[in-house]
């Protein structure tokens, strides 16, 4: 006996597993950072919380003297800067994903950063804090401090 919905359902089976293979490869634990970020989510779901009290925001890094940044493990490194007016700030993807810099600050978007090695540079003419993040990855973020 056949059943009217069998193969629609069959074929809806075969498309959430599908989905959820791909989903699973795409954000996969391939990088420390992903499974440090899940382990810490998971200590920050079982601590105890107090309604009325919100955890302290995480202290932003101190900025280094640099005109280097690294982009490695799904984060900018360092992720906040310090250079002088008029110093060309090198970013590098160390990673096998691709990345890029976007900033609306100080107008600034480079080109998609496809693999290891691949490089872009912007000149940063006038001083204040700007902050940038990965145009493909916006969960990645970092500042650079223009000092006159």
């Amino acid at each position: 006996m056949s059943f009217p919905f069998a193969r629609p359902a069959g074929l809806a089976v075969v498309i959430g597993t599908l989905a959820a293979v791909g989903l699973t490869a795409c954000g996969g634990a391939t990088h420390a950072a992903t499974k440090a970020a899940s382990a810490t989510a998971a200590t920050a779901t079982a601590a105890p919380t107090h309604a009325h009290a919100e955890a302290p925001a995480p202290a932003a890094p101190p900025a280094v003297a640099t005109s280097a940044v690294t982009i490695d493990n799904f984060s900018f490194m360092p992720a906040a800067i310090k250079v002088k007016t008029g110093t060309t700030v090198t970013w590098t993807n160390a990673d096998e994903e691709p990345h890029s810099v976007v900033s609306s600050e100080e107008p600034m978007r480079s080109h998609t950063l496809a693999g290891p090695n691949n490089t872009f540079t912007h000149t940063f003419s006038k001083p204040g804090t700007y902050h940038y993040n990965c145009g493909i990855h916006p969960f990645m973020h970092g500042t650079v401090e223009v000092m006159a």
